[in-house]
């Protein structure tokens, strides 16, 4: 079990996701937008982040960027998954500091298994 950090501004989303997570064991923090996010990780230092891209304020890429060049928090990988399926999102993602980039909505399957891979499961 893993404890996750899920920054997400869709209620909807951050439902979905939350009870995909805890069906497979794992415990779930969630953020609204990227600064209150940023602010739990520091202070949580949770396994995982899971970044949604568009949110409001300060976007997923920024926030990314930011926990990975905090010394704080740049050992907590973060995967995003963001309904931005281009490469070009996917690459500049991965830029930022991201471990992984994952297309909504994911299939329970591959996310979960993203996830394991990236907490050495």
């Amino acid at each position: 079990m893993a404890r996750i950090l899920l920054i997400e501004d869709s209620p909807t989303d951050t439902a979905v996701l939350t009870q995909l997570l805890e069906r497979n064991g794992h415990e779930v923090m969630a953020s609204a937008n990227a600064e209150d996010g940023i602010e739990v990780c520091k202070r949580e230092s949770p396994d995982l982040v899971l970044m949604d891209v568009i949110l409001p304020g300060m976007n997923g890429f920024q926030a990314t960027r930011a926990l990975s060049r905090d010394d704080a928090t740049k050992a907590i990988p973060v995967l995003i998954v963001s309904t931005k399926g281009m490469e070009t999102d996917r690459a500049w993602g991965l830029r930022q500091g991201a471990k992984d980039y994952i297309v909504k909505p994911p299939v329970e399957s591959e996310l979960i298994g993203r996830i394991n891979a990236l907490l050495g499961d």
